[in-house]
Protein backbone atom coordinates (compact mmCIF):
# COMPACT_ATOMS: atom_id res chain seq x y z
CA UNK A 1 0.00 0.00 0.00
CA UNK A 2 2.76 2.45 0.92
CA UNK A 3 4.61 1.61 -2.29
CA UNK A 4 1.49 2.40 -4.33
CA UNK A 5 1.10 5.80 -2.67
CA UNK A 6 4.80 6.48 -3.15
CA UNK A 7 4.51 5.73 -6.87
CA UNK A 8 1.46 8.00 -7.21
CA UNK A 9 3.32 10.81 -5.46
CA UNK A 10 6.28 10.31 -7.78
CA UNK A 11 4.08 10.63 -10.87
CA UNK A 12 2.54 13.86 -9.59
CA UNK A 13 5.98 15.18 -8.66
CA UNK A 14 7.23 14.56 -12.18
CA UNK A 15 4.28 16.45 -13.64
CA UNK A 16 4.68 19.48 -11.41
CA UNK A 17 8.45 19.48 -11.85
CA UNK A 18 8.09 19.26 -15.62
CA UNK A 19 6.06 22.47 -15.72
CA UNK A 20 8.14 24.29 -13.11
CA UNK A 21 11.34 23.42 -14.99
CA UNK A 22 9.94 25.17 -18.04
CA UNK A 23 9.92 28.44 -16.11
CA UNK A 24 12.87 28.11 -13.77
CA UNK A 25 15.45 26.06 -15.70
CA UNK A 26 17.13 27.42 -18.86
CA UNK A 27 16.51 24.95 -21.65
CA UNK A 28 16.43 24.28 -25.36
CA UNK A 29 13.12 26.15 -25.73
CA UNK A 30 12.35 28.41 -22.77
CA UNK A 31 8.96 29.49 -21.46
CA UNK A 32 8.01 31.93 -18.73
CA UNK A 33 5.11 32.39 -16.32
CA UNK A 34 3.27 34.57 -18.83
CA UNK A 35 2.96 31.53 -21.11
CA UNK A 36 1.50 29.50 -18.26
CA UNK A 37 -1.05 32.24 -17.52
CA UNK A 38 -2.00 32.41 -21.20
CA UNK A 39 -2.95 28.74 -21.23
CA UNK A 40 -4.42 28.41 -17.73
CA UNK A 41 -6.31 31.66 -17.02
CA UNK A 42 -10.11 31.38 -17.22
CA UNK A 43 -9.95 28.05 -19.03
CA UNK A 44 -11.92 25.93 -16.57
CA UNK A 45 -10.70 22.51 -15.51
CA UNK A 46 -7.22 21.30 -16.43
CA UNK A 47 -5.93 17.80 -17.06
CA UNK A 48 -2.33 16.65 -16.69
CA UNK A 49 -0.66 13.72 -18.43
CA UNK A 50 2.87 12.33 -18.29
CA UNK A 51 4.65 10.01 -20.70
CA UNK A 52 8.12 8.48 -20.33
CA UNK A 53 9.89 6.49 -23.04
CA UNK A 54 13.28 5.39 -24.29
CA UNK A 55 14.63 4.03 -27.54
CA UNK A 56 14.49 5.03 -31.17
CA UNK A 57 10.86 6.27 -31.15
CA UNK A 58 10.98 7.72 -27.66
CA UNK A 59 9.48 11.09 -28.63
CA UNK A 60 6.39 9.59 -30.27
CA UNK A 61 5.99 6.94 -27.56
CA UNK A 62 6.29 9.44 -24.71
CA UNK A 63 3.81 11.82 -26.34
CA UNK A 64 1.25 9.03 -26.87
CA UNK A 65 1.65 7.91 -23.26
CA UNK A 66 1.17 11.48 -22.06
CA UNK A 67 -2.17 11.91 -23.86
CA UNK A 68 -3.37 8.52 -22.58
CA UNK A 69 -2.00 8.87 -19.05
CA UNK A 70 -4.02 7.48 -16.09
CA UNK A 71 -3.94 11.02 -14.69
CA UNK A 72 -6.23 12.09 -17.54
CA UNK A 73 -9.81 11.44 -16.42
CA UNK A 74 -11.01 12.05 -19.98
CA UNK A 75 -9.40 12.37 -23.39
CA UNK A 76 -7.65 15.64 -24.30
CA UNK A 77 -9.79 15.70 -27.43
CA UNK A 78 -11.40 19.13 -27.50
CA UNK A 79 -8.71 20.88 -25.44
CA UNK A 80 -8.31 24.45 -26.69
CA UNK A 81 -5.25 25.21 -24.56
CA UNK A 82 -2.21 22.95 -24.13
CA UNK A 83 1.01 23.55 -22.24
CA UNK A 84 3.65 20.92 -22.97
CA UNK A 85 7.18 20.25 -21.80
CA UNK A 86 9.66 17.84 -23.36
CA UNK A 87 12.57 16.92 -21.09
CA UNK A 88 15.48 14.83 -22.30
CA UNK A 89 19.22 14.33 -22.09
CA UNK A 90 21.88 16.19 -24.02
CA UNK A 91 21.08 14.09 -27.09
CA UNK A 92 17.54 15.53 -27.34
CA UNK A 93 16.96 16.92 -30.84
CA UNK A 94 14.62 19.58 -32.19
CA UNK A 95 13.13 16.96 -34.48
CA UNK A 96 12.02 14.92 -31.46
CA UNK A 97 10.54 18.01 -29.84
CA UNK A 98 8.59 18.80 -33.01
CA UNK A 99 7.42 15.19 -33.38
CA UNK A 100 6.04 15.06 -29.84
CA UNK A 101 4.36 18.45 -30.24
CA UNK A 102 2.59 17.37 -33.44
CA UNK A 103 1.17 14.23 -31.81
CA UNK A 104 -0.26 16.19 -28.88
CA UNK A 105 -1.58 18.93 -31.17
CA UNK A 106 -3.38 16.43 -33.42
CA UNK A 107 -5.08 14.88 -30.38
CA UNK A 108 -6.44 18.26 -29.23
CA UNK A 109 -8.99 20.67 -30.68
CA UNK A 110 -8.30 21.84 -34.23
CA UNK A 111 -8.09 25.43 -32.98
CA UNK A 112 -5.85 24.60 -30.03
CA UNK A 113 -3.47 27.20 -28.64
CA UNK A 114 -0.42 25.13 -27.73
CA UNK A 115 2.73 26.44 -26.12
CA UNK A 116 5.59 24.00 -25.65
CA UNK A 117 9.09 24.13 -24.33
CA UNK A 118 12.03 21.82 -23.92
CA UNK A 119 14.49 21.30 -21.08
CA UNK A 120 17.84 19.49 -21.13
CA UNK A 121 18.57 17.21 -18.17
CA UNK A 122 21.81 15.26 -18.49
CA UNK A 123 20.74 12.83 -15.77
CA UNK A 124 18.03 11.38 -18.01
CA UNK A 125 20.53 10.05 -20.59
CA UNK A 126 18.38 8.08 -23.10
CA UNK A 127 15.10 8.76 -21.31
CA UNK A 128 12.58 11.33 -22.58
CA UNK A 129 9.69 12.78 -20.55
CA UNK A 130 6.65 14.54 -22.02
CA UNK A 131 4.40 16.49 -19.66
CA UNK A 132 1.07 17.83 -20.92
CA UNK A 133 -1.42 20.18 -19.26
CA UNK A 134 -4.64 20.53 -21.26
CA UNK A 135 -7.35 23.15 -20.61
CA UNK A 136 -10.26 24.88 -22.34
CA UNK A 137 -12.59 21.90 -22.52
CA UNK A 138 -16.29 21.95 -23.34
CA UNK A 139 -17.73 21.11 -19.92
CA UNK A 140 -20.85 19.48 -21.39
CA UNK A 141 -18.75 17.09 -23.47
CA UNK A 142 -16.61 16.22 -20.46
CA UNK A 143 -19.72 15.44 -18.41
CA UNK A 144 -21.00 13.22 -21.22
CA UNK A 145 -17.68 11.36 -21.35
CA UNK A 146 -17.71 10.77 -17.59
CA UNK A 147 -21.32 9.60 -17.79
CA UNK A 148 -20.48 7.13 -20.56
CA UNK A 149 -17.54 5.79 -18.56
CA UNK A 150 -19.75 5.33 -15.51
CA UNK A 151 -22.39 3.56 -17.63
CA UNK A 152 -19.82 1.16 -19.05
CA UNK A 153 -18.54 0.43 -15.56
CA UNK A 154 -22.07 -0.30 -14.31
CA UNK A 155 -22.80 -2.55 -17.30
CA UNK A 156 -19.67 -4.58 -16.60
CA UNK A 157 -20.62 -5.09 -12.97
CA UNK A 158 -22.13 -8.48 -12.15
CA UNK A 159 -25.28 -8.39 -10.03
CA UNK A 160 -25.18 -10.27 -6.76
CA UNK A 161 -28.31 -12.10 -5.71
CA UNK A 162 -29.06 -12.23 -2.03
CA UNK A 163 -31.66 -14.63 -0.71
CA UNK A 164 -33.72 -12.83 1.85
CA UNK A 165 -36.47 -14.55 3.84
CA UNK A 166 -39.91 -13.26 2.98
CA UNK A 167 -41.30 -12.83 6.44
CA UNK A 168 -44.49 -11.20 5.21
CA UNK A 169 -45.31 -14.21 3.04
CA UNK A 170 -44.43 -16.65 5.77
CA UNK A 171 -46.60 -14.85 8.30
CA UNK A 172 -49.60 -14.89 5.97
CA UNK A 173 -49.28 -18.54 5.15
CA UNK A 174 -51.40 -20.93 7.22
CA UNK A 175 -49.70 -24.06 8.51
CA UNK A 176 -50.18 -26.96 6.22
CA UNK A 177 -51.71 -29.74 8.26
CA UNK A 178 -54.72 -31.94 8.20
CA UNK A 179 -57.76 -30.31 9.59
CA UNK A 180 -59.15 -32.22 12.56
CA UNK A 181 -62.13 -34.24 11.59
CA UNK A 182 -65.28 -33.93 13.59
CA UNK A 183 -66.73 -37.21 14.73
CA UNK A 184 -70.42 -36.95 15.23
CA UNK A 185 -71.74 -39.55 17.63
CA UNK A 186 -74.74 -41.50 16.51
CA UNK A 187 -77.44 -41.04 19.05
CA UNK A 188 -79.91 -43.78 19.63
CA UNK A 189 -83.32 -42.14 19.60
CA UNK A 190 -84.47 -44.72 22.10
CA UNK A 191 -81.98 -43.49 24.66
CA UNK A 192 -82.34 -39.81 23.96
CA UNK A 193 -84.13 -38.22 26.84
CA UNK A 194 -84.92 -35.19 24.73
CA UNK A 195 -87.18 -37.23 22.44
CA UNK A 196 -90.82 -37.19 23.56
CA UNK A 197 -92.03 -40.35 25.25
CA UNK A 198 -94.70 -41.26 22.65
CA UNK A 199 -92.05 -41.24 19.90
CA UNK A 200 -89.70 -43.43 21.93
CA UNK A 201 -92.50 -45.92 22.57
CA UNK A 202 -93.42 -45.97 18.88
CA UNK A 203 -89.85 -46.68 17.88
CA UNK A 204 -89.61 -49.55 20.32
CA UNK A 205 -92.72 -51.20 18.82
CA UNK A 206 -91.19 -51.17 15.35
Amino acid sequence: MLEAFREADNVLRQGVQGISDLIAVPGLINLDFADVKTIMTNRGSALMGIGIATGENRAADAAKKAISSPLLETSIDGAKGVLMNITGGSNLSLYEVQEAAEIVSNASDEDVNMIFGSVINDELKDELIVTVIATGFDESKQAAQRSNQATRSNNNAQPIQVNRPNYATQDNQEPKGEQPKRHEEQVDPANDVDVPAFIRNRNRRK
